[in-house]
């Protein structure tokens, strides 16, 4: 099989003014970037609204290995599959971050013959996105300590600053790093850090709003920190929020682009699936409704991440109703849940792993269930993807299907990297018949519930957990949120993806054990609260090999080496 940055190079491209017509948008609302992408006016959303809304397609998975379970190749096989039994579907899936393209985990574009295409600028840069996040982010941070500089008149607390510092770069060294060193004219020395861009809360604002004056307002309720009194500090009272719009006024606008199979492709925004809800934006989602059949997007990790946060913060401000969800699940994954075999990532699959083995397949299966419930909790329709690998053996690949038999879910294996959209066929006429059932969408806990009892009950609802463990530190917290008027807000719990638990070794689904909340933080803008459970790295490192020693130029200007 050819590699990806092959297949991309050999597709045949639409004009992407071809593409948006395919969604019904007019040329009057594309503006091009470069040959093979565009920016699709706000003004979409409006001149849209009055059109058919398509069938919406959430696609998530089992917990994880660190190799990932193939979301985003499946979300574009799916999507190209519509096309194979005569329906019309539109893509949204996050942008790259180009800390893990340069790092362990390659491009975020799909791969084979169901990726986005051209691979190269979707990978590195697109339209500047991530740049603008970082730019508008990194603004407040200078803007922060120069007026700590001139006098502080907010009377800012330098020790209660939580707005730290982005670059998207995977750079384990800035993790942890010392500013205003030098003389009395270079600042005012104070400890902060770096985080990954992705991780930025600006990048969560700009995924959550729904239009330009949403952002603006979002940006302006940002807490950067808290004053000597303990009242919270906004972007808004700094004066710095309308600089920060107008660095995104341009971000804001969705990038069209399209699959191997000429599928329109929304990708717009990436945010940390671990401390943010880890989903496209919504602008994308209000255009891409209107634009076809069948809306399939994607979101972060597993069920109990990406998925919760899609039903209960996403939803929440779109306004738009999930009529089926996906959970990618692969062979590979299920054994690892047996607890038998260990998977780390930028390394092979144990040797064992790869042997004919239906009973590790089945050994692994709790997780599996576990995530068909948790969809089920917000009463939406689960389909279970069998996402299948060349390793695979037939009779592993029916332990999955005989699983959501036995749950009474529909299944369907795929083999849509190799085969594009005909090789996820069966699994789009059965995301067709998931949709057709009538629909008992719900949030998890309504606005009104306190915070903590938020957290507890996608404690015990998602993860299987038999309540929290809040620390001093955390219930302290909670109570001032509170007290803020913060407690409406719906809550993202950051925690390890590679288990149900806050322990990334437990596997399965763990039953016996309690969250363990050490502090919680809110993103204002955003409109989140975020428990931390664990030890959360926003800023990622480089491997002993990253895929940037691989990545290069060649004699004629074309890029070798990504993935």
């Amino acid at each position: 099989m050819p590699s990806d940055l092959e297949i991309s190079r050999n597709t045949a491209l639409k004009p992407p003014a071809e593409v948006a017509a395919d969604m019904g948008i007019g040329e009057h609302l594309v503006e091009p970037y470069g040959r093979s992408a565009a920016k699709i006016s706000l003004d979409a959303v409006g001149e849209l609204a009055d059109r058919p809304r398509a069938k919406y397609v959430v696609v998530s998975s089992i917990t994880p290995t660190p190799l990932g379970e193939g979301k985003t190749t499946t979300t574009v096989g799916l999507g190209q599959a519509f096309g194979h039994i005569g329906r019309r579907a539109v893509i949204a899936i996050r942008q790259s971050s180009m800390g893990p393209t340069f790092g362990i985990k390659g491009g975020a574009a799909g791969g084979g013959y169901s990726q986005v295409v051209p691979m190269e600028p979707v990978n590195l840069h697109l339209t500047g996105d991530l740049h603008a996040v970082t730019s508008a982010h990194n603004l407040l941070a200078a803007m922060i300590d120069n007026h700590l500089h001139k006098g502080n008149n907010l009377g800012i607390d330098p020790f209660e600053i939580t707005w730290r510092r982005v670059v998207d770069v995977n750079d384990r060294d800035l993790r942890q790093i010392v500013t205003g060193l030098g003389g009395r004219p270079d600042g005012i020395p104070r400890q902060t850090g770096f985080d990954i861009t992705a991780a930025s809360e600006v990048m969560a604002v700009l995924a959550l709003a729904s239009s330009l004056p949403d952002l603006r307002a979002r940006l302006g309720r940002i807490v950067f920190g808290y004053d000597r009194d303990g009242a919270p500090v906004t972007a808004e009272q700094l004066r710095a929020a309308g600089a920060m719009c107008v660095q995104l006024r341009e971000a804001i606008k969705p990038n069209l682009m399209q699959t191997a199979e000429q599928t329109p492709a929304l990708i717009h925004c990436g945010p940390f699936g671990n401390i943010a809800h880890g989903n496209s934006s919504v602008i994308a989602d209000l255009i891409g409704i209107h634009g076809g059949d069948y809306l399939v997007t994607e979101a972060g990790f597993g069920a109990d991440m990406g998925a919760e946060r899609f039903f209960n913060i996403k939803c929440r401000v779109s306004g738009l109703v999930p009529d089926a969800a996906v959970i990618v699940a692969t062979v590979r994954a299920l054994k690892a849940h047996s607890g038998r075999f260990r998977v780390v990532a930028g390394r092979p699959l144990p040797e064992e792993m790869l042997a004919e083995s239906p009973d590790d397949v089945l050994a692994g299966a709790a997780n599996l269930r576990r995530q068909i419930a948790n969809i089920r909790a917000h009463g939406v329709s689960p389909v279970i993807a069998v996402n299948a690998f060349p390793t695979d053996f037939e009779s592993e690949k029916k332990a999955i299907v005989d699983i959501a038999a036995e749950e009474g879910v529909r299944a369907a294996v795929t083999d849509h990297v190799a085969q594009g959209g005909k090789g996820a066929a069966e699994l789009a006429e059965a995301v067709a018949a998931a949709c057709a059932e009538p629909g008992r969408f719900g949030f998890l806990y309504p606005d009104d519930l306190p915070l903590a009892d938020k957290i507890d009950t996608v404690a015990r609802r998602m993860y299987g957990a038999d309540g929290i463990e809040l620390s001093p530190v955390a219930r302290r917290q909670l109570e001032s949120y509170e007290r803020c008027g913060f407690g409406s807000l719906p809550v993202c719990i950051a925690k390890t993806h590679l288990s149900l638990s806050a322990d990334p070794a437990r596997k399965g689904a763990p039953s016996g054990w309690r969250l363990p909340v050490r502090e919680v933080r809110a993103s204002v803008g955003a409109g989140f609260v975020y428990p931390i459970c664990g030890d959360m790295r926003t800023m990622p490192g480089l491997s002993s090999q990253p895929a940037a020693e691989r990545i290069d130029i060649d004699e004629s200007g074309q890029v070798v080496g990504l993935s």
